[in-house]
């Protein structure tokens, strides 16, 4: 039932955030509705309903307009790196290999071996999942 009312709510509101300045406008009303909604208010209040469909909404468009690529290997690398405060001669140790094999993951010349991938996961705490592509 919640989802039928969200549905007509939806057609009623708008279907789609179109322009930079609709988008704009309901980050503000976004905004007003935030300290009206809780973790408490149930799910068929109307401001939680308008707050879950904007919120939807703007999602939408900020996949469309907004997207974040998922950073490469050698971006997140330098990320930890910078992080823990490493050198590039100082991760070359960590990982076991030379500092020109380091250089290269850096520059996206080359991809680690698996037994490296694993150690860059296990000592920078990087996901496999970025690693591995």
């Amino acid at each position: 039932m919640i989802k039928s009312i969200a549905k007509i709510f939806k057609d009623l509101i708008m279907t789609k955030i179109r322009t930079e300045i609709q988008y704009k406008r309901t980050i503000e009303r976004i905004e007003e509705l935030l300290p009206k909604v809780d973790n408490k208010t149930p799910e068929y209040d109307k401001d939680f309903v308008e707050l879950d469909l904007l919120s939807d909404l703007v999602t939408e468009y900020e996949e469309k307009y907004y997207s974040v690529d998922r950073p490469t290997l050698s971006e997140t690398i330098r990320l930890r790196m910078a992080e823990l405060e490493i050198s590039q001669k100082k991760l070359a140790e960590i990982l076991q290999i030379s500092p020109s094999r380091v250089s290269e993951y850096l520059s996206g010349k080359s991809e680690p071996t698996l037994k490296i991938a694993r150690q860059i996961r296990i000592e920078l705490g990087i996901d496999a999942d970025i690693i591995l592509g």
